[in-house]
């Protein structure tokens, strides 16, 4: 029996563990392979270890692979001009109190360093986030960014500094055959499919050379189901995490609470919420996320990257639980024909 993907589980949340801790437990949990964040990649020094290294550490547990997560500093990057106080936790101390053209010229080295380590570990993929090139006033939502105004067009004004802004790390990260996969979220550069594919075209109609996509079905709350999001950005598809959430009723979803356990949406334990898991992905493998990866990397399965959290439980709890959910209800093996097949009488 082929198998088409093998159970995978994100590192950014597990960050407090180190890298040596993280893939422990990743491993006692069951998983196959591992996505660690950049922080992990570092040493104390700040600076990244050595591929070698990171390389040994991996195969003395036998795990794959799969992918840097690098959401945050691509937030710093895409998001300090506007001088938001939100990159300040990803910043080195040195950095905190720099200008915000500072500030994006050291992010934009150090994504070029960390894309370097990439191609030395044999990722292809780096999971991330382009922060908010638009502004502020267009991550609000209706009505306040979508007008023309004397002297302003947020939209276009938008489009031509996510263009000028990225050029370089976009470059840089074609030129070494590596895919920035954007995970499609409120706040970022592109909130919705639609969004992505302008920011592909307002640079020039970069089909899957760099602009890529990271699936997180977790992140469609308003309107845009899963599948319809991930059908109109299928061919984008690089990477993908699965996560669920839920939505308790008669609370707003974009209150300023800032406790987890009051908000309207929170992310939950795998197996609850309204996503169908299983259906996810094998809409995965329909839009060609697995084939590509496959093809991409010289592997012979495709990672589900688990990012399960939850507001109540404990988050080693919650990750392992979902290990065990992927591992046995998503990574299924591949069909050898149509159920029909069999039917009918043998001769």
């Amino acid at each position: 029996m082929r198998k088409i993907f093998h159970v995978s589980v994100e590192g950014a949340q597990h960050g407090a563990k180190g890298l040596d801790g993280f893939l422990d437990f990743a491993k006692k949990a069951g998983a196959e392979g591992a996505q660690p964040s950049n922080f992990m990649l570092q040493g104390p020094d700040g600076k990244f270890l050595p591929a070698s290294v990171i390389k040994e550490k991996f195969a003395a547990r036998g795990l794959h692979l799969d992918g840097v997560s690098a959401h945050c500093p691509f937030w710093v990057h895409t998001t300090a001009w506007t001088g938001s106080k939100t990159i300040r936790p990803f910043l080195p101390p040195d950095m905190v109190s720099r200008s915000p053209e500072a500030i994006e010229q050291w992010a934009e080295a150090y994504l070029g360093d960390l894309m370097d380590l990439c191609v030395e570990l044999g990722v292809k993929v780096i999971p991330m986030f382009w922060g908010t090139a638009f502004g502020w006033e267009m991550a609000t939502g209706y009505p306040w960014g979508f007008w023309k105004g004397p002297g302003y067009d947020l939209v276009q004004e938008g489009k031509d500094r996510f263009r000028g802004k990225t050029a370089r790390l976009r470059k840089y990260a074609c030129e070494r055959g590596l895919k920035l996969a954007h995970e499609i979220h409120r706040g970022t550069a592109a909130f919705c499919a639609s969004d992505f594919l302008e920011l592909v075209g307002a640079c020039g109609g970069e089909s899957f050379e760099c602009l890529t996509v990271n699936a997180d079905p977790s992140h469609d709350w308003e309107g845009e189901d899963w599948e319809r999001r991930f059908t109109l950005v299928g061919p984008y598809v690089a990477g993908c995490h699965v996560k669920s959430h839920v939505i308790h009723p008669g609370l707003p979803l974009s209150s300023m609470e800032p406790d987890w356990q009051k908000r309207a949406v929170q992310f939950c334990q795998l197996g609850r919420g309204p996503i169908d898991l299983v259906g996810y992905a094998e809409l995965m493998q329909k839009v060609g996320y697995a084939e590509r990866y496959c093809r991409l990397h010289g592997t012979k399965t495709a990672p589900l990257v688990v990012e399960a959290e939850g507001a109540y439980g404990d988050l080693d709890e919650i990750s392992a639980q979902g290990i065990e959910y992927v591992g046995a209800n998503c990574c299924y093996g591949a069909a050898a024909g149509s159920f029909e097949d069999g039917m009918g009488e043998k001769k």
